[in-house]
């Protein structure tokens, strides 16, 4: 037994102890290939998952070092089956490789026939493979790259892709020196080049569109990007205008509102998944240039019709950026394999503490459903319960007390149903922004904000993903999609933008006790967790008293 800051468990998990003095050497070592579960204030739990130790063997870590990272921070002696384990899965990713053959085109080459030969049996395989070209090697159908690198991931065979990209059609990409990027903004963008297609985690408000442009610098090729909404898109086009040399008639919008093609085409996921009898028209972007990269911006959001199309096109280089790999649809393999591994990670807490994002203070305020209330909701039907906690009347008055409290602020009220929406933006005198705002009202209140002609919005969904917002400083949240941990993550992020006065950001979550509210709320606050951050819990009547300070 030593005093390492880890205690490693046969069951995969990890326990991490915070306080320990080489607690902070120990979570960066394990980051790479351990998955962060919870991060409450003492001990934050890892574990140890075959997406998490593949993404780590496509980074370039090998098994050897995972395992003397384990033995050399581990308080007591690691499960020898375990170790053993970790190396296996490891020696998965790889035995089998697709490459570019000069007489065959692409091939499905094994380092170990008997791997090869056990998937040549699985009937999802087979289909997408042609001749056998001798013992090692099987063609692949072109058209087949990415569908199969997703059957062979469902199969615990995931494939090392060195088949290589197409440059793509040039064009030319500069910078302009009117800015500096931050050396995580430089290092992610180099860990996705060096890799060739793959993930870049960085919080929000850390710059990922720099890290886009930066990519894009890299490539100096015709780029689609892929995003959100109309909102994003356009905030996408006057960061480029801004960073780069890029004129506006160098970059086109394909939303609902535009059809534009140019050398940088911005696309909304909404359009390009719009079908008509049967089919997706839009996805024919995809195939309208020569296309060097395609940015997927908010790649866990990326719809199941994007996923198939990204199947077909790997011969291009890929750059997805988020916030959190988190899906809610558990299709984080289908990243791995279709966009490709994580190639850099920065945690929250890190970039906070290098004064890029703002620290965040986390309060959750308890209210109580009056009796009667309380009885409606008892014997509602299950599927009415969430509305009618989330809704709760005595919200209202609370959300009133917080922005009076902090009437000097710039403050967002967040939420997901329409009628509670318009009766607070009602009580509290602010206009309402949801999906049913046309762009333009959208962008002007949305200006007004930055600018501080307006000092309170209230705010659907359609303002949880890259709406840029920098002088936010206080976001209520009252109700949200059920328990969904990625829409925490994005409506923390609206408000972490770092301050010019250094001010902490408040992030508010009101939530109905003894309901299914207060269940889903425990759900979603575990991705903040997850980061570092802690709620404090504040009753209802504190707030009514004035005290925003009581736990």
């Amino acid at each position: 037994m030593t005093d390492g800051p880890l205690i490693v468990q046969s069951d995969k998990t990890m326990l991490l102890e915070v306080d320990h003095p080489d607690s902070t050497a120990c979570r960066k070592a394990i980051a790479p290939f351990a998955e962060l579960e919870r991060a409450p204030e003492h001990i934050h739990t890892y574990r140890l998952t075959p997406l998490g130790l593949w993404n780590a063997r496509a980074a370039g870590h090998d098994a050897e070092s995972v395992i003397d990272t384990l033995i050399r921070y581990s308080r007591y002696p690691v499960s020898n089956a375990l170790l053993i384990d970790v190396a296996e899965t490891m020696s998965r990713y790889g035995r089998l490789q697709i490459n570019s053959d000069p007489a065959n085109g692409l091939v499905l080459q094994a380092l170990d026939v008997a791997v090869l030969e056990e998937v040549l049996k699985s009937k999802k395989v087979a289909p997408l493979l042609g001749k056998r070209i001798d013992e090692n090697t099987v063609a692949v159908h072109a058209s087949e790259r990415g569908h199969l690198k997703q059957a062979l991931v469902k199969l615990g065979w995931p494939a090392e892709d060195v088949a290589g990209y197409v440059d793509g059609e040039r064009h030319s990409i500069t910078l302009t020196d009117t800015w500096k990027e931050r050396p995580y903004q430089t290092e992610a963008a180099d860990g996705f080049w060096y890799g060739g297609s793959g993930v870049v985690v960085l919080p929000c408000g850390a710059g990922k569109t720099l890290v886009g442009a930066l990519a894009m610098y890299r490539a100096q090729a015709t780029t689609l990007i892929l995003v959100t909404n109309t909102v994003s898109a356009r905030q996408w086009r006057d960061e480029l205008l801004r960073r780069t040399e890029l004129t506006p008639d160098e970059i086109g919008e394909y939303s609902g509102s535009k059809k534009e093609i140019r050398p940088i085409t911005i696309a909304t996921y909404q359009v390009m998944t719009t079908k008509r009898q049967g089919i997706y028209p839009h996805l024919e972007v995809f195939d309208s240039r020569d296309w060097g990269l395609i940015i997927y911006d908010e790649v866990h959001l990326l719809p199941a019709p994007i996923f198939r199309f990204t199947a077909d096109i790997q011969s291009r280089r890929r750059l997805g950026l988020t916030a959190t790999l988190v899906r809610e649809d558990g299709r984080e393999s289908d990243v791995f394999s279709l966009i490709g591994p994580k190639r850099y990670d920065a945690p929250w807490k890190e970039i906070e503490s290098q004064g890029y994002i703002a620290p965040a203070d986390c309060v959750e305020v308890r209210v109580t459903l009056p009796e009667p209330d309380r009885m409606a909701y008892a014997v509602a039907e299950q599927e009415d319960k969430y509305r009618m906690a989330a809704s709760a009347a005595e919200k209202i008055t609370i959300v009133e007390e917080i922005t009076k409290y902090h009437e000097n602020d710039q403050v967002l009220v967040i939420g997901q149903y329409l009628d509670q929406l318009a009766e607070l933006g009602e009580h509290l005198g602010a206009p309402v922004i949801t999906g049913e705002t046309n762009i333009k009202e959208r962008e002007r209140l949305f200006q007004a904000f930055r600018t501080g002609e307006i000092s309170l919005l209230v705010v659907s969904k359609v303002a949880n993903f890259s709406v840029d917002l920098p002088e936010a400083t206080v976001a209520i949240q009252v109700s949200g999609s059920f328990g969904s941990r990625q829409e925490e993550a994005q409506r923390l992020g609206r408000i972490l933008r770092p301050k010019s006065d250094g001010r902490t950001a408040h992030f508010y979550s009101v939530v109905t006790r003894d309901t299914v509210d207060a269940d889903f709320a425990q759900h979603r606050q575990r991705f903040l967790a997850e980061q570092g951050y802690s709620y404090r819990i504040v009753d209802a009547e504190s707030i009514h008293a004035g005290d925003f300070t009581s736990n």
